[in-house]
């Protein structure tokens, strides 16, 4: 859920902050979401959208005006981080979610340090690892391979898989089952032939 923050910079609200991580309605109007007591606000006097993670400014057509740094708005406004928002009299500078989590100047010089720490330069290296005349690193050890287990016998040779192969029976039986379909058909054929003969010159 993405927060952004309003901090007043007005002196009648001594120095609130404001959450907004909704739409949310803003006025004088108890029903409202932020509910501001000045009588220069409107009972519904603007509304906050978020969409898409990103904050919009809407004016609900006060009397006074919805300001985003200093310029009236007539329709809805993109905000961004350090906007001074201003409902008729009270101001507003917003602070958006990325900046809440930025780190500090502390924190990176610290992540810069454990980054230069964590690579050894080449002479480093170098010293670390004695090299020839020829160019090939001295008394590198070579790790040693694991351990082979105990319940496993390296002479053992695996089994051939013998695959099943049709028998020549079953293939002559499907071959005589095939013959015999087409025999009978043709038979059928025939007698259907004879029978329309018959019929054309006897029953004319």
């Amino acid at each position: 859920m993405m927060n952004w923050t309003l901090q007043a910079i007005s002196n009648e609200l001594n120095g609130q902050n404001i959450t907004i991580d909704r739409d949310m309605l803003v006025g004088r109007h108890q029903d409202c979401d932020i509910v501001l007591q000045s009588s220069e606000i409107s009972r519904r006097h603007a509304a906050f959208h978020i969409k898409d993670d990103t904050l919009w400014l809407e004016d609900l057509k006060s009397s006074n005006g919805t300001f985003v740094n200093d310029l009236r708005i007539e329709e809805p406004t993109r905000l961004k981080n350090n906007d001074v928002i201003q409902f008729a009299n009270l101001r507003f500078s917003l602070v958006a979610p990325a900046q809440q989590n930025e780190p500090t100047a502390q924190e990176i010089k610290e992540a810069e340090q454990v980054i230069d720490k964590g690579m050894p330069t080449l002479e480093e290296r170098a010293k670390e690892t004695p090299i020839s005349k020829d160019g090939v690193p001295q008394h590198v050890d070579i790790p040693k391979p694991a351990p082979i287990p105990e319940h496993v016998d390296l002479e053992v040779q695996p089994q051939p898989k013998t695959i099943a192969q049709p028998q020549n029976s079953d293939i002559a039986k499907e071959v005589e089952q095939q013959k015999n379909a087409s025999v009978g058909l043709i038979t059928v054929i025939i007698i259907l032939l004879i029978a329309a003969m018959v019929w054309f010159f006897f029953f004319r």
